[in-house]
């Protein structure tokens, strides 16, 4: 069975994934927040007047995930088994890298889910700091991983 959203008259449809069988998916994907050096430091020393920077966007992405499915109109309600967020700073660069991965035991995959959950943390970011700095940018969004499921594992190759 192909898989298509559209049906026979050219509507899109939700793809019926019920003759799939279980199997146990796990999705990452990253995204990157620019922005000054000195906003990266006052995120790091704890600096910011909204509080806790990283710690709302762990929270952020994690509840992004799991509400997907309301988000992505085609993209099925999916029982997750795990949702992490990580980041990694760099005040040289004046970066923050959001890492989210996203596990379940389903029928179809994650990757939206942990391209959201990325997505949504780096917003958060932004959202927490624009105030210090407005020229801060969210950039090379991408799913960095996937297993599972009938496609295989996917692992993106390293660019540059």
């Amino acid at each position: 069975m192909p898989f298509n959203h559209f049906d026979d008259g050219g509507r899109a449809v939700m793809v019926d994934v019920g003759e799939k069988e279980p199997t146990r998916r796990t999705a990452v994907a990253r995204a990157t927040v620019f922005m000054k050096k000195e906003t990266v430091a006052a995120i790091t020393a704890g600096g910011m007047k909204k509080g806790d920077v990283l710690g709302i966007a762990r929270i952020a992405g994690i509840a992004a995930a799991k509400k997907t499915c309301d988000l992505i109109p085609l993209a099925h309600p999916i029982a997750l088994t795990e949702a992490k967020v990580d980041f990694e700073v760099d005040g040289e660069r004046g970066t923050v890298v959001v890492t989210s991965t996203v596990k379940a035991f389903d029928r179809t995959g994650v990757e939206m889910e942990a391209m959201v959950s990325a997505s949504v943390a780096a917003l958060t970011i932004y959202d927490m700091c624009k105030g210090a700095d407005r020229g801060i940018s969210i950039g090379d969004v991408f799913l960095l991983s996937k297993e599972g499921g009938r496609s295989g594992a996917y692992r993106r190759k390293p660019t540059g």
